[in-house]
């Protein structure tokens, strides 16, 4: 079993086996050289031998009681995700035309007919009939626009589980981004009235003859500069609400009043717990639905070059035609019958190469797709290497800076014990309230760092959708 506490992610290199699938599915491939294994050298042979955490509702993970319903309504109402299930339903509509294709083509057709010469009587002719038209699939062509066009209906189902992962993602960042500006501004305001306390001793400490002005000014300056902190970081705490409406499909300001900071000074900043266990590669690259969207945009490919191929072979279409003809309305129903059957067949004798340029046009899209497949992959496994690596940097980094910061409070609180008994001067009460603002400001935002270099691990694992049983699967 691999936790989050081992310096890489280590797992049996699979890789290749997406790469050969991709090979299996394209049709009539060029050779070229052997595809190189992608995976990193320390994701070495040894697989989990634990259950891989359950990553489809990770935003439930870090305990912030705002976070679960704010994604949840952007994976209904965000506008990328709109446009994601607009572009599914084409998708469908598309496979459903191509298996409509596959079948006969039957039309109703009726007229009538009044004609007269000179001075002789009106002469009528009323028929009805229907007509039926069937291309047979001789060659596959039309199996394999179906197998192409399922294919498609497949990667646009995927593609929108790939942008409802991002969406929530993005919410998630933003809000643990925003309360960790709320946390900095609440350090700004603790330390703003230490800062006032401190200005204030040092007002009746020169009323007493015991400092000068110039540490008057100095903590008056002290003041103002903390002060000057407060309204940049409410502007970041207001543009990140705004941000947060924005996604979840509302008008910005419309989350001031619901995402505001508690009453007090306490802002607790969200933290995923570290007993994540992943999964080895070929688990995290099945989890991922922007790979998969590839793998089946390859497939598509592929199909589309035996479609392209089949057109060049002869075509065989069945026409035929039943209806009733009669010289009045009322006696159509006992009309003469009248049937014919039409088999024709047809062979491109002399196109000018037409045919044979859309083969390799097609080839050359489904080698575009190929391409595009392993870039993914390797997109994948970078993206959670990167997303590992910047995780225990971040940990190591908030060791350091938990420690930095009670050793500045300490500080804090000694100096200005000994200004208040006047053993040291005021130079050493501002030196530590600096540092330890700086301290609190850096811990902060190292928290809220290391909470969102855990949204982006869950990203790039492909968190955020269930491939079994999402709803939008093609059907």
């Amino acid at each position: 079993m691999h936790t989050l506490d081992a310096h890489h992610l280590r797992a049996t290199p699979l890789v290749l086996s997406f790469l050969a699938l991709a090979g299996c599915a394209s049709l009539q491939q060029p050779a070229e050289a052997p595809v190189p294994d992608p995976t990193p050298a320390a994701w070495n042979a040894t697989a989990s031998s634990g259950q891989a955490t359950d990553l489809s509702a990770w935003w439930a993970r870090f305990g912030e009681p705002a976070l679960p319903p704010l994604v949840a309504h952007a994976l209904q109402v965000n506008t990328n995700v709109a446009a994601a299930k607009a572009r599914l339903r084409q998708a469908r509509a598309q496979r459903s035309l191509a298996e409509a294709n596959l079948a006969p083509r039957v039309t109703g057709s009726g007229s009538a007919q009044a004609s007269a010469i000179e001075n002789r009587e009106t002469t009528e002719q009323y028929r009805v009939g229907l007509d039926a038209s069937w291309e047979l699939d001789l060659w596959g062509a039309g199996a394999a626009a179906v197998r192409a066009a399922e294919a498609g209906a497949s990667a646009s189902a995927l593609t929108l589980a790939h942008t409802r992962v991002a969406v929530a993602a993005e919410v998630a960042l933003t809000l643990l981004q925003l309360r960790g500006t709320q946390a900095r501004e609440a350090i700004a305001r603790r330390n703003l009235a230490s800062q006032q306390q401190t200005l204030q001793i040092t007002q009746w400490r020169q009323e007493a003859g015991l400092v000068t002005q110039l540490d008057v000014e100095q903590a008056r300056t002290a003041v103002e500069q903390v002060r000057a902190q407060l309204p940049l970081l409410a502007g970041s705490s207001a543009q990140a609400t705004n941000a947060l409406a924005v996604l979840t499909g509302r008008a910005p300001g419309a989350l001031h009043a619901e995402l505001a900071p508690p009453a007090g000074d306490a802002v607790t900043l969200p933290a995923a717990p570290p007993d994540l266990v992943l999964s080895i590669p070929a688990q995290v690259l099945r989890q991922r639905p922007d790979v998969l969207a590839a793998e089946q945009q390859l497939l598509a490919a592929a199909e589309r070059v035996e479609q392209a191929d089949a057109a060049r072979l002869p075509s065989l279409q069945l026409g035929g035609s039943i209806g009733l003809n009669a010289l009045s309305l009322g006696a159509l129903g006992s009309g003469a019958g009248v049937a014919s059957l039409l088999a024709s067949i047809s062979l491109p004798v002399f196109d000018a190469g037409r045919l044979q340029a859309q083969v390799r046009q097609q080839e050359a899209a489904r080698d575009e797709a190929a391409a595009g497949f392993r870039a993914t992959v390797l997109a994948a496994l970078q993206e959670v290497e990167d997303a590992l690596v910047a995780l225990n940097a971040t940990r190591e980094q908030l060791s350091a800076q938990q420690a930095a910061a009670t050793s500045a409070r300490a500080a804090a609180t000694l100096a200005e014990l000994r200004y208040r008994s006047g053993l040291v001067d005021f130079q050493n009460v501002l030196q530590t309230q600096r540092t330890l603002l700086l301290a609190d400001d850096s811990l902060a935002g190292t928290t809220t760092t290391l909470a969102t270099d855990h949204v982006r691990l869950y990203k790039a694992l492909g968190g955020g959708w269930a491939p079994r049983t999402d709803e939008n699967l093609p059907r």
